[in-house]
């Protein structure tokens, strides 16, 4: 059966689970009225397109014992696993100093696309469009953020939304991180260094991975073979595929808990993004928890305002 009404679709197949993969700004209404009709929903990011949006979600899920995850499969590669739990006891060291860089190339052809390059449609530049997939696997492995400072701005396409976004990130456990989004890189990467007491863990791929794209670089000399066995110990490989993620999905839907990238975990995420924007926006420091009803970034993630252009730019394409 193919439908061109949601509604009628919900109402008439009665699903156990709904894949939304449509435009961004129907992602929110979509996951909502797909949980009022008894689903759980797996949902392509952008989740939605503000933390009160996020709350209406959230309003829902305690309303109805539904969840909504989004997907951001990066976090269940089996290696990712592996580094956590290498973190996590300890073997590593603390973290001290991270890199997230999304650095990706889309054509003017690409934003040609009628609901892309608009806050109205598409919600965000690269930062909430391309860079959210590094940026919640960064944090996965970081951990909870506490502030941040940013820039953004339209350097080179014809849109609305910003083309590049940079940010600086302090932990809650005192670590620093670096971030860069962009939509204007012609060599393609995406790149994860995240510096530990006792090495540094790097990861570069572009739109997915497998063990094989990790490295690591213990303290020189290498004097503990210790921590090279545990390194090389990975379990048996999963790339971060959105099959993995689905896996993990319906195994927490049987169990009835809570999917890993659903509820305040989301909400982490999220945050941050609408928080780069508004440092980018405002010029302030923002700290994580200040971004609350009454804010207009709390009811948008641009807050009513537009990144800065470049005296060179095209003009806008809508």
């Amino acid at each position: 059966h193919a439908y061109t009404d949601f509604n009628v679709m919900l109402r008439e197949r009665k699903p156990d689970i709904v894949l939304i993969a449509t435009p961004p700004s129907q992602h929110m209404p979509m996951s909502v009225a797909a949980m009022e009709a008894g689903a759980w929903v797996l949902c392509e990011k952008p989740l939605c397109g503000s933390l009160a949006e996020l709350d209406a979600i959230q309003a829902t899920e305690k309303k109805t014992g539904c969840s909504t995850a989004c997907i951001f499969q990066m976090r269940f590669g089996s290696s990712t696993a592996h580094v956590r739990r290498l973190a996590d006891l300890g073997q590593l060291g603390r973290p001290l100093v991270g890199v997230c860089n999304t650095l990706w190339y889309r054509d003017p052809a690409y934003y040609a696309v009628p609901w892309r390059g608009r806050w109205e449609t598409e919600l965000g530049g690269p930062t909430m469009g391309l860079g959210i997939h590094a940026m919640d696997h960064f944090l996965h492995l970081m951990g909870d953020w506490h502030d941040v400072r940013a820039i953004a701005s339209t350097l080179d396409r014809a849109i609305e939304v910003e083309d590049v976004s940079m940010a600086l990130v302090r932990f809650a456990n005192g670590a620093f991180g670096s971030i860069v989004n962009s939509a204007l890189s012609p060599r393609q990467e995406t790149y994860l260094r995240l510096d530990y007491q006792r090495a540094t863990v790097e990861l570069t791929h572009l739109y997915g991975y497998t063990r094989d794209n990790w490295k690591l670089t213990p303290v020189p000399p290498t004097q503990d073979d210790s921590l090279m066995q545990a390194w090389h110990s990975f379990p048996p490989d999963v790339g971060s595929t959105h099959g993995a993620q689905l896996n993990a999905f319906v195994a927490d839907r049987d169990a009835g808990r809570q999917p890993l990238t659903s509820g305040e975990e989301a909400r982490k995420t999220l945050e941050l993004l609408t928080a780069i924007y508004k440092s980018a926006f405002t010029g302030e420091i923002v700290t994580r928890g200040s971004i609350r009803p009454g804010d207009s970034f709390y009811l948008a993630l641009h807050g009513s305002r537009a990144p800065a252009r470049s005296k060179n730019q095209p003009p806008l394409i809508h």
